[in-house]
């Protein structure tokens, strides 16, 4: 019976996404979420992607590179100045796959990002964008979907990579100006403009922060 509430509520979201002009499709493990992304992917197809810990758990950059995809990474250490190489890179790739930090059940994708990377590929650029996304990912509204994000993931994130932020020393969102501020975009994306550009890969476990 849980198998299939999940499996409802991922429906629901996927319908909405159609509406919004993005695809959605609905897998029951992670197992058959790495199936379903490499199907999605064209071979020979360059792969950006955004650090993305959903992905990290799919495992699922090993068997890209297995098969032959070139690789464009943007490590940590090239954020720190703009129009590096490897960011040109990765916004250029055939493919971006990132998760989401949020999506409501309207099908509205909720992110928050700090050096803005993953939400530009998002917004423009790659031809092709991914988005694998965890049950515990999806949310009621956008203003849910922020919460969510600055009360749980921030925190966990801002401890995980030593960002001396409130939510990372305190563990509570201050609406903070700190350099290391991982809050500096909020970006809602509420339709594609261009046709099967955006597909979310909806997953029956949980995923991520």
């Amino acid at each position: 019976m849980l198998e299939d509430a999940k499996k409802r509520m991922a429906e629901n979201v996927i319908c909405n996404l159609k509406k919004r002009n993005m695809e959605g499709i609905y897998c029951r493990d992670k197992k058959e979420a790495v199936e379903t992304v490499l199907s999605l992917i064209e071979p020979g197809a360059s792969i950006g992607w955004g650090g993305s810990a959903s992905i990290r758990e799919l495992g699922i950059l090993a068997e890209l590179e297995k098969s032959g995809h070139e690789m464009r990474d943007y490590p940590m250490k090239d954020k720190e100045t703009m129009g590096n190489p490897s960011y040109l890179g990765s916004c250029s790739a055939d493919c971006f796959l990132m998760g989401t930090n949020a999506i409501t059940v309207k099908g509205e994708l909720v992110n928050i990002d700090g050096a803005g990377n993953r939400v530009a590929c998002l917004i423009h650029g790659p031809k092709q964008v991914i988005i694998v996304v965890g049950m515990n990912k999806i949310v009621r509204s956008i203003e849910d979907g922020i919460d969510r994000i600055q009360t749980q993931a921030c925190p966990i994130i801002a401890d995980a990579t030593g960002r001396k932020t409130p939510c990372g020393v305190k563990g509570v969102c201050m609406d903070c100006q700190s350099p290391d501020c991982m809050c500096c975009s909020i970006v809602v994306t509420r339709r594609s403009r261009y046709d099967g550009r955006i597909k979310g890969v909806i997953v029956g476990d949980n995923l991520g922060y």
